[in-house]
């Protein structure tokens, strides 16, 4: 989604603000008769109900890099009512060669990347919040996730996705995962259990209540008002968690059972779970230069190919190749496609008129291709799948007495989210 919109002069501009615990709620006053005119393609396009839901929705985005920015772009132009940047690092070279935000011109080198580019993220659009956090993410207690609407992180390793997953399920929050390595990236969502509606035309067949795929059902069916020849349809889709999805999911049996579908699947899914295993035991991606990690790589790949039930063949070694060569780049129109894909979800998932994204979106510059894959584990999906049976408790994390952790031990093993003292918690103006 790259919508462009008109802009109207304001009186006021809101400054940016450093708020580490979370948001003030945004306003939740009907939208203004200046903001209906400012709005008005859109409005047109997924309905007033929807704007205002779009107007008063708090998002998170984690770490501004390229995709970061083109998250925050569409998001500020579409109106939400405001988005907290969390990102603890600097601007460095690297930031400047594909992140619109920053330049080296406006004395943005080591400046916290957060705060460098608030300032741009402001101008697109003067009636949204914009609030910098430069507190390392790695120190938010699982509380600090219940203050927003949508949690979006971005480029970070798979290790610190689960712990922030977790959390986002303990808050009942909608989760969003992204990445981009150069010519390649995923889209991941867990909006645990979302409903939306479709309107469509009436059929001669009443449409059944019911599970449609193992993900989806139909929850309810109702005419519009008085008119029955359309019809209002509540779906109801269900999600699995990063931890299950990113790695112990399967692809769907319709895919499994067939060779020609099961050979047009992208190798991509398996490069990147490969990544995710590898930076989880290394802490580090592989090195190009070293060849016990590339050997180490490649046996990953393999082996995460051949679990997802992948023909040999298709897992060729330039495309390994080509995968490794792009690892920890960042290539601006692949970070627009994913960026505005994720987006388009997010507006699409707080208008609840559109069927959201289930579950994984793998983008494969080689073949120019973004395609959706639903991988999720065998039994309960939803709320269902970290249930009220959880085991919550306070325990000790990493064997380090000053940080506290809430272990929640599911149907596949504890998973330890780090907290810390809410004093420790400061901004760094």
């Amino acid at each position: 989604m790259d919508t462009a919109i008109r802009q109207e002069p304001v009186a006021t501009m809101p400054s940016t603000q450093s708020e580490p615990n979370g948001p003030e709620p945004a306003p939740s006053n009907g939208i203004s008769a200046d903001e209906i005119a400012l709005y008005d393609r859109q409005i047109r396009l997924w309905g007033m109900k929807a704007q205002e839901k779009i107007r008063n929705a708090n998002i998170l985005l984690i770490t501004i890099k390229a995709l970061g920015n083109e998250i925050a772009k569409n998001l500020v132009l579409a109106g939400i009512g405001s988005i907290t940047v969390v990102d603890h690092e600097v601007v460095t070279e690297a930031d400047l060669g594909a992140q619109f935000f920053l330049s080296a011109a406006d004395g943005h080198m080591g400046m916290n990347r957060a705060v460098a580019a608030s300032a741009a993220i402001q101008r697109l659009n003067p009636r949204v919040r914009v609030i910098v956090d430069q507190v390392d993410i790695r120190l938010k207690p699982p509380s600090f996730y219940g203050g927003f609407d949508i949690v979006i992180a971005t480029d970070l390793d798979s290790n610190l996705l689960d712990i922030i997953n977790t959390a986002t399920r303990l808050s009942g929050r909608a989760f969003y995962a992204a990445g981009s390595h150069g010519m390649y990236g995923f889209l991941f969502a867990d909006l645990i259990e979302h409903d939306y509606v479709i309107q469509r035309a009436r059929s001669n067949m009443a449409t059944a209540t019911g599970r449609e795929t193992k993900t989806r059902s139909v929850v309810a069916v109702s005419p519009k008002g008085d008119d029955d020849k359309i019809e209002l349809v509540t779906k109801r889709e269900l999600y699995s968690t990063w931890l299950l999805a990113s790695d112990v999911a399967t692809l769907p049996e319709d895919v499994l059972r067939s060779a020609r579908r099961r050979r047009v699947v992208t190798p991509i899914l398996s490069c990147l779970r490969a990544l995710w295993a590898f930076t989880s035991a290394h802490n580090a991606p592989p090195n190009a230069n070293d060849r016990t990690q590339l050997g180490e790589f490649t046996r990953l790949a393999q082996d995460k190919h051949k679990a997802l039930g992948l023909p040999v063949e298709t897992l060729r070694s330039e495309v390994l190749r080509s995968f490794l060569q792009n690892i920890g780049s960042e290539v601006s129109p692949v970070a627009a496609v994913l960026g505005g894909q994720l987006a388009q979800d997010v507006i699409n998932v707080l208008g609840q008129t559109q069927q959201p994204i289930q579950n994984f979106v793998i983008f494969d510059g080689g073949a120019m291709e973004a395609t959706m894959y639903p991988l999720h584990p065998d039994g309960p999906l939803g709320r269902a799948l970290l249930s009220s049976q959880m085991d919550v408790s306070m325990g000790t994390a990493n064997g380090d007495p000053a940080v506290m952790g809430v272990v929640a031990t599911g149907m596949f093993g504890p998973i330890t989210v780090p907290m810390v003292d809410p004093s420790q918690v400061i901004s760094l103006d």
